[in-house]
């Protein structure tokens, strides 16, 4: 079999993902004809087919939905390739290091910088949609990431677990209350994907009545607070996150019987760099949170003011 075209490859992501020749030929820039001649050559060369076509719709076969799954990986690493090897021939010796919000991660990237003084070292901002992607891409040599994630074609190297918390509106019944259940947002509307939160999922009233509204796609976490403080809906925050971006309008309460988030260091498997092993042992040595937060303890009892994260037991204050 002939290697795969990369060229044809991101044509064919392209028509799998608008499902309709048309829109993808605008979107990639060139002719539908031109377009639809790539995907048949691609077909030819896999020998599969790929779509099913007709007046009313175009579709993707079991070979195209599998060729998509495995596309966007390959298609990344590729991405990921030529960006290093552009660094390489700039003669730039640079290292990037992806980290979630709520996660600081100043002192591992001192302790790096201070043990290789040539290295230009630098932070990426990433988000639940892309903490993995940027290790696929090339974008970044390590990203701090918070679990689940794909684990596919990365090793990842566990770094601390920390309680999650529930933000809801500052008027709300709970609001107040240091620690709650998982039971006691039965009847509340999640503003973030159910499976995200599988012990809500499994006992929220909305879910079993079958009358879950839609939920809004936010890109950041400052969009998400908006929507709780507007009195929207809840959600389930990282201890640290919650402590990093606390504000006016919110209160947050422990919730007492989830397990803990946790927080990784995921980097590419197919990778043998020296420097990424010296900042994973690095990264070990100094947690990715901020003081206050503490880690893998639980909050002692008693009722916080609305607007306060729930102390740790231990935790220095302010």
């Amino acid at each position: 079999m002939a290697d795969v075209d990369l060229r044809k490859l991101r044509y064919f992501v392209a028509v799998a993902e608008q499902l309709h020749f048309g829109r993808a030929a605008e979107a990639l820039h060139i002719a539908q004809p031109v377009l639809s001649r790539q995907i048949r050559a691609l077909e030819d060369e896999l020998k599969a087919q790929l779509f099913v076509r007709d007046k009313r719709a175009t579709e993707l076969t079991p070979a195209g939905r599998q060729l998509l799954a495995d596309a966007g990986p390959l298609l990344a690493s590729a991405d990921g390739l030529r960006r290093r090897v552009a660094r390489a021939a700039r003669g730039t010796s640079s290292f990037t290091i992806g980290f979630m919000p709520g996660l600081i991660v100043t002192d591992a990237v001192r302790a790096l910088a201070g043990r290789h003084p040539q290295l230009t070292v630098s932070v990426l901002r990433t988000g639940y949609d892309d903490q993995t992607a940027v290790l696929h891409d090339g974008r970044a040599d390590v990203s701090y990431v918070r679990l689940p994630v794909d684990q596919s074609g990365l090793r990842i190297q566990a770094l601390l677990a920390e309680p999650r918390v529930a933000v809801l509106p500052a008027g709300h019944r709970l609001a107040g209350k240091r620690t709650i259940t998982i039971a006691d947002l039965a009847d509340e509307h999640l503003l973030q994907d159910p499976d995200a939160v599988p012990e809500w999922r499994d006992i929220a009233t909305e879910m079993r009545a079958r009358r879950r509204r839609g939920t809004p796609v936010f890109r950041t976490v400052e969009e998400k607070l908006e929507h709780v403080a507007a009195g929207q809906g809840i959600v389930l925050l990282p201890l640290s996150t919650a402590a990093f971006y606390t504000r006016p309008g919110i209160a947050y309460s422990h919730v007492s019987d989830i397990p803990p988030n946790q927080v990784c260091l995921a980097w590419d498997a197919t990778r043998r760099s020296q420097l990424i092993q010296d900042f994973a042992a690095i990264a070990a040595d100094y947690p990715p949170v901020a003081s206050q937060t503490d880690p893998d303890r639980v909050p002692p009892s008693g009722p916080p003011a609305p607007a306060q994260i729930p102390a740790q037991e231990g935790s220095p204050r302010g």
